[in-house]
């Protein structure tokens, strides 16, 4: 018979998340299964590199050393399933090292892995087949990996096949929760509002203590449990209902506002969300209060997926070297920029007497003066008697950023004064990991799980015409302007956001506080207005779309992150400070909205 609800609560955001989540989630859960996420597409690079120097390694070594391995004995007394994205570039080394430890234990553990995600052998077979994403030309010539984005199916395979783990290498990250919903309530495969559902239901938990409070814009609500923050957890059940919660006695904040701002983190277009299972529409989506930290959520609608996989893959250009120190006393932000230049300059000198070139890029900063807000930077931001000044520098030669980081302690004595603290001492020269996104026919990727040594093909199943009819796009709500007693006040006063990226493209979602702050936004944050604030970094567009069901707009910046990831030389290479400079903008209300504000949660200090 068929489960009525399950929970599942996710212990990982990313490789290097609290080693203390699972124990959390394990002791106090309730749970039914226990997902962890670690992959990214620098993680991949990393394991790729790591698998070159020794054949047993290329997965996240803390999933068996840590997180699971000391708690084996109660996962399996608890009937606890686990399915994680660990195996990396090897989920075979992966399983093995969890075998070892489940026997070490003396637990019996059925681990099943999924494999084929792992392109990178057949790259001149799949390079004809590949359609390259929007401004990406043909594949490069040398890879450190080539990964397509997997979906649910194989790993409801393999929980099918019984196994009590499940170790995959890249897939989706919502797809580690979506499995367990198939495989619980024998969801179809063409059942596309609760595929959405489940898959809302996965992005919701995948960056762990984002939905409960962590990254929070009003975070001066949840700073006193910082140090025990709950992890996430979903209640899904099987009409696609889904409650997010937190265990009991745990730090961190569940509400409509935290789950909100994880719902609009790096999702793009919200009526096209796209995933390897279906196609999700989070424009009407609901998020309720439904008792003390835990959230109703409903609303997800989806349609049929396409028939390709997106494929990403990683490749060395140059090398990059970042260098960091502090300069202190009256006109601080000055002398750093002077010397910061002085050492360019010199260095290029340097290169040139050696044939090597100048420098391919140069991004430096003097934090502390707000420099990274561009024409936005405060007056009291210029006149700071301490700053930290960054020199992030590419080349394409090693030897060229090696006699860099030599050069860098000459300022100490031969530049401005008021130079200190060099962190972390000579730099480390490191190579430059770039992106390349592409589309891959699903059957070119074929899937397998491999259950107690026996492997079996994992058959997808066919994309089939949406049960949902769909609805026509809404057209955007109205737009106000005050027409007398007009306040300017912050947008962080009417609304909370969050960023993130998507390769080079930042992301930045933003939800009114009240409805009826909202057609004050839409004046406000026109994509002009957006590009306007952003234009010291952005080289590409801004569109935006509305989320009704919350009350929220979100913004696409393309182009603005210098590359983006390990490319990019940024101080926030991510784009994740964003949403925090687009909250300082101007918002003109009328006198009358302020008044009416009490019990808004917006903190005081702003």
């Amino acid at each position: 018979m068929a489960a009525s609800a399950i929970r599942i609560g996710c212990a990982s955001a990313f490789w290097g998340d609290s080693n203390a989540a699972a124990a959390q989630l394990i002791a106090k859960g309730g749970l039914d299964y226990l997902v962890f996420d670690y992959l990214s597409e620098i993680t991949l690079s990393i394991l790729a590199a790591k698998r070159q120097r020794d054949p047993t390694a290329g997965y996240a070594e803390d999933f068996v050393d840590h997180a699971i391995g000391p708690y084996l004995t109660d996962i399996k007394a608890q009937g606890l399933r686990v399915i994680s994205n660990a195996g990396g570039i090897n989920p075979a080394a992966c399983r093995d090292a969890l075998a070892a430890a489940a026997e070490a234990a003396g637990v019996a553990l059925s681990i099943a892995i999924v494999t084929g995600d792992d392109l990178l052998a057949a790259r001149d077979t799949l390079a004809g087949l590949m359609r390259p994403a929007k401004g990406d030309g043909p594949l490069p010539e040398r890879l450190a990996s080539l990964n397509a984005y997997a979906g649910a199916p194989a790993i409801v395979a393999a929980l099918a096949a019984g196994a009590d783990v499940v170790i995959t290498g890249r897939c989706v990250d919502s797809a580690v929760t979506l499995a367990p919903l198939v495989h619980a309530f024998g969801w179809a495969w063409d059942d596309y509002d609760r595929l959405a559902a489940g898959s809302l239901a996965g992005h919701l938990i995948e960056c762990g203590c984002q939905c409960t409070g962590g990254n929070f814009t009003d975070w001066h609500l949840v700073a006193d449990g910082y140090a025990d923050m709950g992890f996430p957890i979903v209640e899904c059940h099987a009409d696609g209902a889904c409650f997010v919660t937190k265990p009991a006695e745990t730090g961190g904040l569940v509400s409509p506002h935290t789950v909100g701002e994880q719902l609009l983190y790096e999702i793009g277009d919200p009526a096209a969300y796209r995933l390897p299972d279906v196609i999700c529409d989070f424009t009407e989506v609901t998020l309720v209060q439904a008792g003390a930290d835990r959230v109703r959520v409903e609303g997800a609608r989806g349609r049929a997926p396409s028939g390709e996989y997106k494929v990403s893959a990683t490749y060395r250009d140059g090398f990059r070297a970042v260098a960091s120190f502090v300069v202190a006393g009256i006109d601080a932000p000055y002398k750093a920029r002077a010397n910061a230049q002085a050492i360019i300059t010199r260095t290029e000198r340097l290169f040139a007497a050696r044939g090597w070139g100048g420098y391919t890029a140069i991004d430096i900063d003097t934090l502390g003066a707000e420099s990274t807000y561009g024409a936005h930077a405060s007056l009291g931001g210029r006149s700071t008697r301490e700053v930290v000044v960054k020199i992030a520098v590419r080349h394409r030669h090693r030897e060229a950023l090696a006699l860099f980081t030599r050069e860098l302690a000459q300022a100490a004595t031969g530049m401005a004064p008021g130079v200190t603290g060099f962190f972390g001492g000579r730099p480390r020269v490191s190579p430059v990991i770039r992106l390349y996104s592409a589309f891959v026919p699903k059957h070119a990727a074929p899937l397998a799980i491999d259950v107690a040594g026996r492997t079996h093909a994992v058959v997808l199943p066919p994309s089939c015409p949406s049960r949902s009819a769909g609805e026509p796009p809404r057209a955007p709500g109205p737009v106000a302007r005050p027409a007398q007693a007009a306040v300017t006040v912050p947008l962080v006063r009417l609304a909370l956001a969050r960023s993130g990226d998507k390769g080079n493209d930042a992301n930045i979602g933003v939800i009114a506080r009240k409805p009826s702050y909202l057609p004050y936004l839409r004046a406000a944050l026109t994509d002009a207005a957006v590009a306007g604030w952003f234009a010291h970094v952005l080289d590409g567009e801004v569109r935006h779309w509305e989320l009704p069901g919350i009350h929220a707009l979100n913004f696409l910046l393309t182009d603005t992150l210098g590359g983006g990831g390990m490319a990019s030389l940024r101080s926030d290479p991510q784009g994740k400070c964003f949403a925090q400079m687009l909250l300082s903008m101007p918002v003109a209300v009328p006198t009358s909205l302020l008044e009416a504000r009490a019990g808004d949660t917006a903190s005081t200090s702003h």
